[in-house]
């Protein structure tokens, strides 16, 4: 994995990245609110207060973040955080667990580090909350929902509305299928079977949340699962088998988006390919290899230890979760289709406009 290329084409996608957000922060947002279901790619908080090794409420996380550490997996901001500036929310969705005071009717984060999309991924580091804990706090939401706008249809109306993101999936292989120690589903399931076993569970979330009034969904897709910091310390190089399998997931998962395109026909689906985000990304930075912080096991940062300077540089903050300037670019991506370096056939525009 090249870990070498001209630093200087990072800054002016940087800086396209900044006018964006100046136009977009500070007008109105293009729907009513943002529900992000998800694991810690995504978390901005919800696992603060849980009894895990999963979690960041620590320096040097938040290095760059205005009010310093959050629960983010990152030196700033996440990429999801990123796109909702982009859509024009003035203020950071709030995590269900700091919801009390907050505008819920922008929307909530659901997102749990270690979470997976089956229940018991990542339970070997501690509490986490699982896709299905997270369909019930958004049950929970929409109860209230319904007393703030005035009823149920009132909620249901709303919510046709709003933006759905899910990003969840990697962990089913990081902290479940690749850690037999742990995990029967290695001996179980091949891994064409596993990625099916997930489509089907992820297919039934779906449906519940479509049921409940989603209409406008953006659905992530694993990168790279093997090519991660974390991978590279442990293994020397890539681990192919890793990347493989969440491969065989990835196809499946644009499968299932095309089909629920075909049964939904008054909604909108689309897929978000992250291993075409991650090598579009890689030749950005001039250290794609190894993380910017030092390491615990190869894993998360060390509590309260000095990172990397040069933090635009490198695509990995720790051993599995990009810096802010690699989230930047993946927001981009995912939201714009008018700069011909950030051309997808599908995303975020196409959804809202449609």
């Amino acid at each position: 994995m090249a870990c070498e290329t001209n630093t200087l084409l990072i800054f002016p996608l940087l800086f396209v990245a900044a006018c964006y957000m100046q136009q977009c922060v500070y007008g109105k947002s293009q729907m009513p609110c943002l529900f992000i279901f998800g694991d810690s790619l995504s978390d901005s908080g919800n696992n603060n207060n849980l009894v895990t090794l999963s979690k960041v409420n620590y320096k040097p996380y938040g290095i760059d973040f205005p009010t310093g550490p959050t629960g983010r997996f990152s030196n700033g901001l996440t990429s999801i955080d990123i796109l909702a500036q982009l859509l024009g929310f003035e203020d950071f969705i709030p995590p269900f667990a700091n919801t009390m005071g907050s505008n819920i009717l922008k929307g909530v984060n659901y997102a749990s580090g270690s979470a997976g999309i089956r229940n018991e991924t990542g339970k070997h580091l501690g509490a986490d909350i699982d896709l299905g804990f997270q369909l019930q706090n958004h049950k929970t939401i929409i109860a209230r929902f319904a007393i703030m706008l005035g009823g149920a249809q009132q909620a249901s109306q709303y919510l046709n509305e709003c933006l759905y993101y899910v990003n969840i999936g990697s962990n089913d292989y990081i902290n479940n299928y690749f850690l037999p120690q742990f995990y029967s589903t290695s001996r179980v399931y091949s891994p064409n079977q596993y990625a099916q076993d997930l489509i089907g569970r992820l297919s039934q979330s779906i449906k519940i949340l479509h049921n409940a009034g989603a209409r406008k969904m953006v659905i992530v897709g694993p990168g790279p699962i093997g090519c991660t910091p974390n991978a590279i310390a442990t293994h020397g190089s890539c681990i192919q088998e890793q990347n493989a399998a969440a491969l065989i997931f990835s196809s499946k998962l644009k499968s299932l988006v095309d089909r629920l395109n075909r049964k939904f026909t008054g909604s909108k689906f689309i897929f978000r390919n992250s291993t075409t985000d991650f090598y579009a990304s890689i030749k950005r930075f001039r250290v794609s290899n190894a993380a910017c912080c030092r390491l615990v096991l190869n894993s998360l940062c060390a509590l309260q230890q000095t990172p990397c300077e040069n933090r635009n540089e490198y695509m990995f903050w720790d051993g599995f979760h990009p810096t802010s300037a690699a989230n930047k670019l993946t927001a981009l991506r995912s939201y714009n289709s008018s700069n011909p370096d950030f051309v997808y056939p599908m995303n975020v525009q196409h959804l809202i406009q449609s």
